[in-house]
């Protein structure tokens, strides 16, 4: 059994959350870059705009978008660690501390009828996972609303097949249009239940641009699923284009005989996320 303290945990997620909403991942940048030589007129130079605020966020320390999100969180535990302390309360603190330390915007209020700032980006949305091993891995993804609003989730059925999942989600792209600040990443979950699907939506979206699924058939409809959302036109920031999305990733997990859950989480091309193992 390893024994880690909350507080190691708490001064890494600290020291990660700035660097996430700073910096924004290799392969989102590289195939930002790759979409500017597929295009011309203003949704090339959008595209240059953005990749420009990228990089001075990058050079400056300072937040790529303002809005840096709601902290969500997946954390997978391994089975033979024992957190000393309070695991959810060391990632809290360290959301609180960073929040307030390096000036980021505090998004969250503590009811969403009442709207009351919490004052400190808390209570953060964290999701656990128990897995084999010695080791706790942290994926932090602050998520904006921009694009948040504009997911979806829609209880299909199992006659409405793989032709109905193919146009809910190109109609959720399609409707959410310039909302979102595209060229964006769409993630699928298909399968579970309600809640599950939604889940596994935001979880897909941890994947590296270009990486597909490893089973065969999901691979094949993520990248149909691109060539339509991109047929759509939208492009970059909604000022036409041939880039509207820069992947596609799809997960499903086992489903009721009766149900085809599908949930569609959108992210704009501010695709932070970082990882951190312990």
């Amino acid at each position: 059994m390893r024994v880690v303290k909350s507080e190691i945990i708490e001064q890494k997620v600290y020291e990660a959350i700035n660097k996430a909403v700073c910096i924004l991942p290799d392969d989102v940048v590289d195939a930002l870059n790759k979409a500017k030589y597929f295009e011309e007129g203003i949704a090339k130079l959008t595209l240059e705009n953005l990749l420009k605020n990228i990089d001075l966020a990058q050079q400056k320390m300072r937040p790529i978008c303002q809005d840096t999100g709601a902290a969500v969180f997946f954390v997978q535990i391994g089975e033979d660690v024992f957190v000393e302390g309070s695991l959810k309360g060391a990632i809290n603190r360290a959301v609180s501390r960073a929040y307030t330390d390096f000036y980021l915007r505090k998004s969250m209020v503590k009811s969403p009828i009442e709207r009351e700032n919490t004052g400190d980006n808390t209570p953060a949305i964290i999701h656990f996972d128990m897995v084999p091993g010695d080791k706790i891995t942290i994926h932090f993804m602050p998520k904006g609303f921009g694009s948040e609003n504009k997911s979806a989730i829609c209880m299909l059925t199992p006659a409405d097949g793989v032709e109905g999942i193919e146009k809910f989600v190109v109609e959720t792209v399609k409707k959410a249009g310039s909302d979102p600040c595209p060229p964006i990443l769409v993630g699928v979950g298909i399968g579970g239940t309600f809640e599950l699907a939604a889940l596994l939506s935001k979880r897909a979206l941890l994947r590296k641009v270009g990486q597909r699924h490893h089973k065969k058939y999901l691979a094949e409809l993520e990248e149909r699923l691109l060539e339509k959302i991109n047929s759509l036109g939208i492009g970059p920031e909604g000022f036409g284009g041939k880039t509207t999305a820069l992947d596609v990733f799809i997960e499903e997990f086992p489903t009721h005989i009766a149900g085809l859950p599908v949930a569609v989480n959108i992210c704009c091309h501010v695709a932070r996320h970082v990882k951190i193992e312990i």
